[in-house]
């Protein structure tokens, strides 16, 4: 299997000469499927486009086929992090404080490993979230193994797409013939 660290080296070169901030970096589906997944967002939106992603894949396939840093077969799958993100960088709690999330350790502490609440920001190496019945729980960044936003309508509402400009607009082929006609 290929070296995360080195594929996330090669990979984040091209992802910022297209303007955009890699989220992650993650080979996943086993021996069977294996799939290099790449998650990138607009720095300014959190978003990215279909044409963001078509454009970032091409990049990215060129540079991998060029590098060879994966010996087996592999799909290589570009995306946006989705509403639901993984948290990987440190910023991301703070970019998204007030957000509920679910962050799960690598080890126990305080005889858990899974710990769900408002995200309250990141304070030198501590992850701070407001766990209910527990208060401000302080989690150290090195130990995480995953940690996501959850879907809330607060959520959601924050991450409303910037335009929904042509939305509400269907074209079906019945009316691109009848406009034809005219």
């Amino acid at each position: 299997m290929a070296d995360p660290t080195r594929l996330a080296e090669l990979i984040e070169p091209e992802v910022k000469a297209e303007g955009l901030e890699l989220v992650r970096v993650m080979m996943i589906g086993g021996k069977d499927d294996p799939t290099l997944q790449v998650m990138a967002e607009r720095p300014d939106t959190g978003q990215l486009t279909l044409e963001d992603c078509e454009r970032l894949s091409r990049r990215l396939s060129d540079r991998l086929d060029e590098a060879d840093p994966i010996e087996e077969a592999y799909r290589l799958e570009v995306s946006s992090p989705g509403i639901d993100r993984p948290l990987t960088r440190r910023k991301d709690y703070d970019d998204w404080k007030g957000h509920e999330a679910r962050i799960s350790l690598a080890e126990k502490i305080g005889g858990r490993r899974e710990f769900k609440g408002a995200l309250l920001g990141i304070e030198g190496d501590e992850i701070l979230i407001d766990v209910p019945g527990q208060g401000e729980t302080r989690l150290p960044f090195a130990g995480v193994h995953a940690a996501k936003l959850l879907l809330t309508d607060k959520l959601i509402e924050a991450t409303a797409p910037l335009s929904a400009e042509g939305a509400d607009e269907i074209e079906t082929d019945a009316n691109i013939q009848m406009e034809g006609q005219d």
